[in-house]
């Protein structure tokens, strides 16, 4: 057998426990941290609008951008605003769209977090979503 084997490394340790212990260390993200969260209210009323908000910070991005995404049912996610553009170590990023329901139902909002390499990337990429809220209108 061509195996390697693990002698003298530790008192009480096994091999398969010190494998073990490099997955756990592997299973850790290596970027920074950072978080994105949306709010809105519970209900709304057909033709009245109502505020959907969302703000979020990630250490790791030298810009970034904090955009709103509604979908209705299980339809596709569309985008219906984004905050200003923000430069690490400023304030967190910010987004805020007004919506006005039109028909009754479950409309499903999620705010998303683009990364830029520069305050005019053309190219965001998208480094994370937060949990779905969900409206209920009536």
């Amino acid at each position: 057998m061509g195996g390697v084997a693990v002698r003298g490394i530790g008192r009480g340790l096994s091999g398969v426990g010190i494998g073990l212990a490099v997955v756990g260390l592997a299973a850790v993200p290596a970027h920074a941290k950072g978080d994105v969260a949306v709010a809105a209210p519970r209900t709304a009323v057909v033709g009245k609008a109502f505020k959907v908000s969302a703000h979020g910070d990630d250490d790791a991005a030298r810009y970034l951008r904090i955009c709103v995404q509604e979908r209705s049912g299980k339809g596709a996610w569309r985008q219906v605003g984004c905050g200003a553009v923000v430069r690490r170590g400023g304030p967190e990023g910010r987004a805020a769209v007004q919506v006005k329901a039109v028909r009754r139902g479950g409309l499903q909002f999620r705010a998303v977090m683009y990364g830029l390499k520069g305050p005019h990337d053309l190219r965001p990429v998208r480094w994370r979503a937060s949990d779905v809220v969900s409206v209920r209108v009536r």
